[in-house]
């Protein structure tokens, strides 16, 4: 069915929540560039937080909660393999709010996508574990992962599109690297709830009840979310964008036939990055707590140090893109990982230094890498196919790059030792450094 969206020429319906926010705009006067970089942030951090809050949880909680009748190692093995399922659906979400974005509005369509991810995280905070309704609890959990890809689809906004459309051309690189903050803060917030909790309870109470708690804060902060990013596509601004064509969805197969090969570059040339994003945020973590003695809330601490790194990384990538380039940027980061992938993992089995300066040294790259990793070949599509074509590529990108790569680098790692995901990284590198050559219009510029 969403193959056959037709454009509309009118402007979004508007809901209750959209009309408040139109009367804050009709207050206050259209809102700025910099209030849009707000909206971007605050909408990424509280996806990105909702994203890490279950990648902990699959490490520390869900395999003795889920999966406790297997060995740790196999149970982590498994909420690895449902961590996956988001990013199968992603795909199956786009193309679903799609259609409601074009039947009903983008206001529409952003309330009920990220109603649905605060509700299917919410959720999982009433988890029934396996020693009260035994293999269901692994069936309800699989359904509220898939909620939350579904939603992770829907949610796409077009702001991040939004932004490149007000840059001035010296500042790609700049406005570029804004969405790609709420990565690391996320990151930062969930493991400091986490680690809190780890920390102030006995393993008992965790396993029991706290380990809840960093999901109900999730509904929280989707609904904060929600208002800011009303308030952006609420604006005559954006209305007049996507009344132009700029922001409007169009016809999947049509963008497919006319962009295939734009979808398919964007989504292999952020691959180095997306490689990498999961080799120092989920993979280390359940390393660490597996195969060392290592404490996970002093791991968390380690986490949250990096990610700071890792948000100035990101910033200094938008400066040196429109210094440089961003493909100089996103070419060198990837050399840089390859580099990486051949001696950083071991140092994960090095005690407390090692594990600092592979996390610091990871996040450096990746702020780097993933700061300009954000719509890479967007300029490729015409402004009829924007909208549409980046959110695909987004969704593809995703789901080659990072959807199985806790799951793939666990495996490799237990079986074959460290050095062996060190050559999954490899492989992401490589595959960015391809599609970068291949990309004409990318070299061009």
């Amino acid at each position: 069915m969403t193959a056959h969206i037709a454009p509309t020429s009118r402007a979004p319906t508007s809901g209750t929540a959209e009309r408040d926010a139109r009367a804050i705009n009709a207050r206050h006067g259209d809102v700025a560039p910099g209030e849009i970089a707000i909206g971007v942030i605050i909408g990424r951090t509280s996806e990105f937080f909702d994203f890490f809050v279950y990648a902990i949880a699959s490490v520390l909680v869900f395999p003795s909660l889920v999966f406790p009748y297997v060995d740790r190692l196999t149970g982590t093995v498994y909420s690895f393999a449902i961590f996956a399922l988001a990013f199968v659906a992603r795909p199956v979400g786009s193309l679903a709010f799609l259609w409601i974005d074009a039947a009903m509005g983008r206001g529409t369509k952003l309330t009920v996508a990220l109603f649905l991810l605060g509700g299917s995280t919410a959720a999982m905070a009433f988890l029934p574990g396996y020693e009260t309704i035994g293999i269901w609890s692994a069936v309800l959990l699989a359904l509220f992962r898939l909620g939350q890809g579904v939603a992770l689809g829907g949610a796409w906004d077009g702001l991040a599109s939004l932004l490149a459309l007000n840059a001035p051309a010296n500042r790609r690189g700049w406005y570029a690297m804004i969405p790609q903050l709420g990565a690391p803060l996320g990151l930062m917030v969930a493991s400091a709830l986490f680690a809190f909790f780890v920390t102030t309870l006995s393993s008992a109470d965790f396993l029991d009840w706290g380990w809840r708690y960093p999901f109900f804060v999730a509904f929280a902060i989707n609904v904060v979310a929600l208002f800011a990013r009303l308030r952006i596509v609420s604006t005559p601004h954006y209305a007049n964008l996507f009344e132009s064509r700029e922001l409007q969805p169009s016809r999947v197969i049509d963008t497919v036939r006319s962009d295939w090969r734009n979808i398919v570059i964007g989504a292999f040339a952020p691959l180095a990055s997306f490689a990498l994003f999961h080799m120092v945020t989920v993979f280390p973590l359940s390393w660490v707590f597996l195969f060392t003695h290592q404490d996970p809330a002093r791991f968390m601490v380690i986490e949250i140090i990096a990610a700071a790194f890792g948000v100035v990384a990101v910033i200094a990538s938008g400066v040196i893109a429109d210094r440089f380039g961003r493909r100089t940027v996103l070419g060198a980061s990837a050399a840089g990982i390859a580099a990486f992938s051949g001696f950083a993992p071991q140092l994960l089995n090095g005690g407390d230094a090692g594990e600092l300066a592979f996390m610091i040294i990871g996040f450096v790259l990746l702020g780097l890498a993933f700061g300009q990793s954000s719509g890479s070949v967007s300029g490729n599509f015409s402004s009829a196919h924007r909208y549409t074509g980046a959110a695909l590529t987004s969704d593809l990108a995703w789901l080659v790059g990072a959807g199985f790569a806790p799951l793939v680098a666990l495996l490799l790692a237990a079986n074959f030792g460290l050095l062996a995901a060190g050559g999954y990284l490899l492989s992401g590198a490589i595959g960015t450094l391809v599609a970068l050559g291949i990309n004409k219009e990318l070299a061009g510029r």
